[in-house]
C-alpha cells in the first residue's frame, strides 16, 4: 500500500510539472464519437508528391496518443497518415499505432515512422562512428513487428538536416535496401533544422519520396525555404510539414494564440501536401478537421497572426539552428532539451519529454556553474530558466513516468 501511495504522489508530482492528466483511456472511452461504419469520411487532400497518395490536409503526429481508442478515433473522423517514431515511449507508441490500426483494411491507412540510427549525433546532424546500414535495416524492421505489419508505408531518417547525412552513401543503401525487400512503400528525410539544406539534398538524390520538415509562420528565412520547398515538390517529393503550431502559446502572458490561423498559414503554401498536427485530444481532432474544410484567412484570423508574430518571443517554440551551442561553455546539447522542453509544456507529454533528455548526458544542474547564461538565443528564449526547469525530470524514476 505504501508504494502504491508514493507512486501516485510521484504522478501527481509529474502532472503538476506538465500540467496534463498522465492516465491513458481505453478504446471504449472513444466511442461515443466514433463513426459506426468503417469507411473513412472524406477531408479536403492534396497528392503527396510522387507517391500518388491523396491524404487529407491534416495528419496525424502520435506522439501525444495515448491508447489505441484515439487512434481509431482519428481514423473514424477521416484522418488517414499516422507518423510514429522508434523513440516515442521507446516503441511503445508504435504498438499504439499499430493496434489502434488493427482489423482495419491496409490500404485504408497510411502509416510512417521516423528511424534515427544509433550513435547519431542530433548536435551536428552526422555520424561520429560511421553508419552500419545492417544495423539500421534491423532497427526498422524492429518498428514492423511493434506495428504488427508486414510493411510501412514511410520510414522516414530524422533529424537529417546536413547534406553529407541526406546523400550519405550507407543511408541511401540502407533506405534503399528496405524499399527493395518491401519493408516500407517510400523512404524519406525529417528535419527539424537546415530545413533548406535538407530539401535541396533530397532532391538532387532523385531517390527520396517524403520529406517531413519544420514549417510554421515563425520560421526564419521563410522565402527561401519556400522556394526549396517548390523545388523540391517539382521533382516530385512529397512535403509534409511538423512543428506547424510552434508559438501557439505565450509563455509570459499565458495566451494561447489562434491555432487555425496559424495552422492555415502553413497550408497557404500549396506545395505542402499535408500537416502533422500532435494531437492529444478529441477536442483538438474535431478542431483541427473543421479548420481544414476552410483554409481562407478570415480578417480575424489575419489579426491573430499578425499579434502572434509580434509577441513572439515568448513562444515554446526552438527554431533548432543549433546557434547555442557553441556558445555554451558547458556544451550542452541546448536543441534538444528545448525540444524535451517543449514536450511537457506545449504537448503536455511528459513521457516523451523524459525520454528526450534521457538520450543526452544533462545532470540534473546543468547550469549550477554559469551565473549568467552567455547563450543569446535568437528566439529571445531565457535558455537557463528552461534548462533549469526541465532538468528537473532527471530526478523522476522512469518507472514513474511512464503513462
Amino acid at each position: 500500500m505504501e508504494n502504491r501511495n508514493r507512486r501516485q504522489f510521484l504522478k501527481k508530482s509529474i502532472i503538476g510539472l506538465t500540467g496534463a492528466a498522465m492516465v491513458p483511456g481505453t478504446l471504449t472511452s472513444y466511442a461515443s464519437v466514433s463513426a459506426s461504419k468503417s469507411t473513412v469520411a472524406n477531408l479536403p487532400a492534396r497528392v503527396l508528391g510522387k507517391t500518388g497518395i491523396r491524404t487529407p490536409l491534416i495528419s496525424f503526429g502520435t506522439s501525444g496518443a495515448l491508447d489505441t481508442g484515439f487512434i481509431r478515433s482519428a481514423y473514424e473522423a477521416g484522418i488517414k497518415m499516422f507518423f510514429s517514431a522508434t523513440y516515442y515511449g521507446e516503441g511503445k507508441n508504435e504498438q499504439i499505432v499499430g493496434a489502434g490500426l488493427k482489423g482495419l483494411p491496409r490500404d485504408s491507412f497510411i502509416v510512417g515512422t521516423a528511424v534515427p540510427p544509433d550513435g547519431f549525433d542530433n548536435r551536428t546532424g552526422t555520424f561520429p562512428n560511421g553508419f552500419d546500414p545492417d544495423a539500421y535495416i534491423k532497427k526498422a524492421e524492429g518498428s514492423l513487428s511493434r506495428f504488427n505489419l508486414d510493411y510501412v508505408d514511410f520510414v522516414l531518417f530524422p533529424f537529417a538536416g546536413k547534406r553529407e547525412t541526406v546523400l550519405n552513401e550507407g543511408v541511401l543503401k540502407a533506405m534503399g535496401q528496405l524499399k527493395k525487400q518491401g519493408k516500407t512503400r517510400f523512404i524519406g528525410i525529417a528535419s527539424h533544422s537546415d530545413m533548406e539544406e535538407a530539401l535541396t539534398a533530397a532532391t538532387d538524390s532523385k531517390v527520396y519520396d517524403v520529406a517531413m520538415i519544420s514549417y510554421n509562420y515563425k520560421t526564419r528565412n521563410i522565402y527561401s525555404l519556400n522556394s526549396a520547398v517548390a523545388r523540391a515538390a517539382e521533382a516530385g517529393i512529397g512535403v509534409v510539414a511538423m512543428k506547424t503550431t510552434a508559438g501557439v502559446y505565450n509563455e509570459k502572458s499565458g495566451v494561447q494564440y489562434n491555432s487555425d490561423a496559424i495552422l492555415k498559414w502553413a497550408l497557404q503554401n500549396e506545395n505542402i501536401s499535408s500537416i502533422v498536427s500532435g494531437m492529444s485530444s478529441l477536442e483538438q481532432l474535431q478542431k483541427n478537421i473543421q479548420m481544414i474544410k476552410n483554409l481562407k484567412l478570415s480578417e480575424q484570423e489575419l489579426k491573430d497572426l499578425n499579434l502572434a508574430g509580434i509577441e513572439s518571443g515568448h513562444g515554446l517554440y526552438c527554431q533548432q539552428c543549433r546557434q547555442c551551442i557553441p556558445q555554451c561553455p558547458n556544451h550542452l546539447d541546448i536543441p534538444t532539451i528545448m525540444r524535451s522542453y517543449m514536450y511537457a509544456y506545449g504537448y503536455r507529454n511528459a513521457e516523451q519529454a523524459w525520454h528526450t533528455l534521457a538520450d543526452i548526458d544533462l545532470s540534473r544542474n546543468p547550469c549550477g556553474n554559469c551565473e549568467t547564461c552567455k547563450v543569446n538565443c535568437l528566439s529571445s528564449f531565457d535558455v537557463k530558466n528552461k534548462i533549469m526547469d526541465i532538468a528537473r525530470l532527471k530526478d523522476v524514476p522512469e518507472d514513474f513516468i511512464k503513462t
